[in-house]
């Protein structure tokens, strides 16, 4: 699955190391061609495509014995004593280059878009354990910047920056409580990313279950296009 957009999409087939190895490097540890991120932050790792038993025992070590091991797109194949823990078929997705994001609707029910913080994060954990958007950890706020809606002064919806390949910046825990649901928050809020992204010299992505069909068209809608098909796959470590 291709789009024929002629930008530079190299980095996106290793979303996870390229960012290890760039700008998320002080939030991963590494050892050899293995790398994963800190306790707390991501449970993503990465090995090269090509990964041989040596990079398998690498991250086996920097993981310890019996841990997760979430390999995101990674198409290495670990050795048989790796139990498989899961296995989604999903999507990456990518903004076309040149491309600017329509006006956002406007904002309605006295709502508004506002940065979320440090002070945020125990919200942002109670909001994502309820609706699911994938994983979400106590510190994964520091991977980028994170944006929600609050009604009332409570949070019903966030959405925010994951892993950053270079000239890229993932777009991820998109969520709403499903009481404010079909008031329009996740386009106002994926606008506003794409917007504050692009601002930086940089393209937004995302990735996407093949199952979440409203996520798939939401994001046609406003302008992402389909860059390929990614199978997602965790393991636990012998």
């Amino acid at each position: 699955m291709t789009n024929g957009d002629s930008g530079d999409t190299t980095a996106l087939d290793d979303p996870v190391g390229e960012s290890l190895r760039g700008r998320h490097a002080e939030l991963g540890r590494r050892a050899g061609r293995a790398a994963t991120y800190l306790p707390g932050v991501a449970t993503f790792s990465a090995v090269p495509a090509e990964a041989n038993a040596a990079d398998w025992a690498d991250l086996a070590r920097l993981l310890g014995r019996d841990a997760f091991a979430d390999m995101f797109s990674c198409p290495a194949t670990p050795p048989p004593d790796w139990e498989p823990v899961f296995v989604l078929e999903g999507r990456q997705m990518i903004w076309p280059a040149g491309s600017r994001p329509a006006q956002a609707r406007a904002a309605t029910g006295g709502t508004d878009v506002v940065e979320l913080g440090e002070a945020d994060v125990p919200e942002m954990l109670d909001l994502a354990a309820r609706t699911r958007p994938g994983p979400f950890w106590p510190r994964t706020r520091d991977l980028g910047t994170y944006l929600g809606v609050r009604d009332g002064g409570r949070l019903v919806a966030m959405a925010g920056e994951r892993l950053r390949p270079p000239g890229w910046t993932e777009i991820s825990a998109v969520c709403t409580d499903p009481e404010a649901r079909g008031r329009g928050h996740a386009l106002r809020l994926v606008t506003a990313l794409v917007t504050r992204i692009l601002a930086q010299g940089q393209r937004p992505f995302l990735h996407v279950a093949d199952t979440n069909t409203e996520a798939i068209a939401l994001y046609e809608r406003l302008g992402f296009t389909s860059r390929k098909r990614v199978t997602f796959r965790g393991f636990r470590t012998p």
